[in-house]
């Protein structure tokens, strides 16, 4: 930090500064709005919408420069006297007595179109303002922004509206611009906060952010209010802690960055109404997949436009999104090729003694001061500023990297010796800086998204597995160093095959998991084949109503159950199947009195048939004796005459169909498992199994598509029972419907796909990792870059 001014000093500075930046861009930001409601009004539209459109144009046309000095002033007035002046009148401060009581419809109109321009701008920039806060909370020696700081977007939101409504300009002809109002915003904000981190980078101001000592997770049951208590300060997140939610690392959501609606929320100490909120907003927010892809693409973008800036071969035109469009390959240079060669044997040589076993570990200073070697001698051999200036750029990606203390010590060798093979792919394949999607990108991240849940010291971290397919795969790599993405394609590829079979057959705190997860999808599978296949058999039988449930609802869970556990044809289950097949006949209409002498001797047997499976099935005694005085009810009727008949020949149609039961089920890939089915199977459910089957709301499609695209190896943070722990994903089932977690001690969850969509709608479920980690290392290259860019070219 710098010493020629006091830590408060510089924080005003870097709030004046951020203010300066905002009012710079907010003349283009008002003509850009004229222009699209010029463009609006220019479109086919109904005459309702024509009209809007038209007072919109007209209003602007007569208010923007009101609007604009409303904005200026409104700026002004935060950044001397304080965010509080600006706040509405309508509502009650939080925790006031009066927070719970009505407001108008108006005020909640114009709280909701503030609330998400608020969201539409940190939906952009949550990163830059997740390190900005976090370096002015460090000047002014806090923990947390004050929730109506004036950096948060929500206070300028504020700004910008009660601007726009004080010049004259309507609700209605907001709400018809609002997507230009959003995009204006987010990227007028997104580039001033970005401003400021450079200049407080300048003054060096933790050039380096670490966010994890914000980390706190609310004191959440699952079966409490959804998502977190909102509120005002850093105590107003359920009384005693900031939530874990948006926008902190390890979340795995952008920052919200105190987005809440404002004076809305709970008050401190406890409020109950700001769960629901923040769910709604994670709900209607951007798709959690796009949403992280757009980030990662946007720090790629940026990192080409820097490049570009200082190294002119490196400027790229740019395609939709910002994203850089993709270069021609190129080949390396005869020096640079050499030089990399010489330098992947002596990384090597020099790391060798690493993978020894018990042989002492390097240590991350030892191996960077070997890449920053190696590094120097490249740029010798570069023959043009563009290898010079990748060169850099993959050293630095490779410094982060080998510097995240997640990654066990025992694995970071093998990740510093991916450099050189990567340094030849980004070299000969611009593109590796220009796509998310790269496989070498991919590679990087899945094996460090399955290791960094570990104990960073190694003790009871990597098993001896996933560590030993991990060096084979830096070895295949380094064998072929001359098929550019090819190889790091196939080994990728390779990679993931192994998780499938490491968690269901190597790892040891995850096999018996796995295979009572199986067991229980087997089960919940064949139980819906087996409905859906007595239904098409009895459709047309007259069986007795009460019967026909039974079969339906419990006889199929029961046939499905001892399936699995003696297999399809095992006796057990051909004995299910004649009490079934014994059942039906019994229930129809006995006319004769051999007929009825008959069932009375099947009887006793049928019914000790039939108390066995329903035992076997899980079900207690008191559910059983429920069951078998319906079905009584239903053999009296047979007895009296009041059932119908079923004819013989149809009769034993039916007992021939059920002995081949299995022959006739439907495709299982066709099946959608019901969460209400999933029981578990193993008698250890508090121990071994864990079945989840409560918390969370009906997720959104979003939510079901994200707990689909989960990968397995993982790691993510669980809020359940009243704890929070880490538990990495081992296990997707058919089509993803169920998914399995298990803790470092061994312990396995079970989610069905909506359940588990829920708890991520809720926050009860954050991926430990916020973003990949290389692209992390991008942001982490680009804030050194920020400082010094000279020394792409060194």
């Amino acid at each position: 930090m710098s010493t020629s001014a006091s830590p408060e000093s510089i924080a005003g500075q870097a709030r004046r500064l951020y203010t300066e930046e905002l009012v710079k861009g907010l003349v283009p930001l008002v003509q850009a709005c004229m222009d699209g409601a010029r463009n609006l009004l220019d479109k086919p539209s109904e005459h309702g919408a024509f009209l809007r459109r038209r007072d919109l144009m007209q209003g602007l046309k007569d208010h923007a420069q009101a609007w604009h000095r409303g904005m200026v002033g409104g700026l002004r007035q935060v950044l001397y006297h304080g965010a509080s002046a600006t706040r509405s009148a309508d509502l009650p401060p939080p925790g006031s007595r009066d927070a719970l009581t009505l407001v108008s419809d108006d005020t909640i109109e114009l709280e909701i179109v503030t609330s998400r321009l608020a969201l539409a701008i940190m939906d952009r920039a949550s990163w830059e303002f997740s390190d900005l806060r976090s370096r002015v909370a460090h000047l002014e020696g806090r923990t947390e922004l004050d929730a109506h700081d004036m950096l948060r977007a929500h206070v300028l939101a504020r700004i910008a509206f009660d601007a726009w409504r004080a010049a004259g300009l309507t609700l209605e002809g907001w709400r018809e611009i609002q997507p230009v109002l959003h995009e204006e915003f987010a990227h007028l904000v997104e580039e001033a906060y970005h401003e400021t981190n450079r200049w407080l980078v300048e003054h060096r101001v933790l050039p380096e952010v670490d966010l994890r000592p914000f980390i706190r997770r609310a004191r959440t049951h699952p079966n409490a209010p959804l998502g977190w208590q909102a509120g005002g300060g850093a105590t107003g997140f359920g009384g005693d802690a900031r939530p874990s939610g948006p926008g902190y690392r390890n979340s795995g959501f952008p920052a919200d960055g105190g987005g809440w609606t404002s004076g809305r929320g709970g008050a401190s100490g406890g409020g109950g109404m700001g769960g629901v909120g923040d769910e709604t907003r994670l709900m209607t927010r951007t798709a959690p997949l796009a949403r992280s892809r757009e980030h990662a693409e946007a720090v790629l973008g940026r990192l080409n436009r820097l490049i570009g800036r200082h190294v002119p071969e490196f400027a790229v035109s740019t395609r939709s999104g910002g994203l850089p469009a993709t270069r021609p390959a190129r080949a390396l240079s005869p020096g640079l090729a050499r030089a990399i060669d010489t330098a992947q044997q002596g990384i090597r040589q020099r790391l060798a003694p690493t993978t020894k076993a018990g042989a002492p570990l390097v240590t991350t200073p030892v191996m960077l001061e070997e890449l920053h070697q190696r590094k120097q001698v490249l740029k010798q051999a570069a023959a043009t500023p563009e290898e010079r200036a990748t060169i850099e750029i993959v050293a630095l990606l490779f410094q982060s990297i080998l510097t995240e203390d997640r990654i066990p010590a025992s694995i970071r060798v093998w990740f510093a010796r991916l450099q050189m093979p990567v340094l030849r792919v980004a070299v000969s394949e611009p593109d590796f800086f220009a796509t998310i999607d790269h496989p070498a990108r991919r590679l990087i991240d899945r094996m460090g998204a399955c290791v960094m849940g570990f104990d960073s010291g190694g003790a009871s971290g990597v098993g001896e597995s996933l560590e030993k397919e991990i060096k084979r795969i830096v070895q295949v790599v380094e064998a072929y160093p001359d098929t550019g993405r090819r190889v790091f394609q196939t080994v990728l590829i390779e990679f993931e095959r192994f998780l499938e079979h490491y968690f269901k057959n190597e790892n040891e705190a995850t096999k018996k998991g796995v295979s009572l997860a199986q067991q229980v999808e087997q089960r919940e599978t064949l139980a819906i084949q087996y409905t859906i296949e007595l239904r098409r058999m009895l459709n047309e039988v007259p069986v007795q109503e009460g019967v026909r449930q039974f079969l339906f609802h419990v006889w199929a869970d029961v046939l499905a159950t001892t399936a699995v556990r003696h297999g399809p044809q095992g006796e057990a289950t051909k004995k299910m199947k004649r009490a079934a097949a014994d059942l039906i006949w019994s229930a129809s209409a006995k006319v004769t009195r051999e007929e009825r002498a008959e069932v009375i001797q099947r009887l006793p047997m049928l019914l000790k048939s039939l108390r066995e499976g329903m035992a076997a099935a899980g079900m207690d005694a008191a559910k059983q004796d429920e069951h078998i005085q319906q079905l009584n009810n239903s053999l009296a009727a047979a007895f009296t005459a009041k059932a119908a008949v079923i004819p013989d020949d149809r009769l034993r149609e039916l007992m021939e169909r059920l002995e081949t039961l299995e022959e006739l089920l439907p495709d299982a890939t066709d099946v959608e498992i019901d969460e209400s089915m999933v029981l578990d199977l193993s008698g250890h459910q508090s121990s071994e199994l864990e079945v989840v089957l409560d918390g969370g709301s009906m997720p959104t499609p979003a939510m079901v598509a994200w707990a689909r695209e989960l990968q397995v190896g993982s790691w993510y943070m669980l809020d359940r029972g009243g704890r929070s722990e880490a538990v990495q994903l081992a296990w997707h089932g058919l089509r993803k419907q169920l998914s399995l977690f298990v803790t470092p001690q061994g312990r396995c969850v079970l989610f069905q796909q909506h359940r588990l969509a829920s708890y991520l709608q809720a926050g009860l479920m954050l991926p430990a990792q916020d973003e990949a980690l290389t692209v992390r290392a991008t942001r982490s290259a680009l804030a050194k870059l920020d400082v010094d860019a000279s020394r792409l070219l060194q």
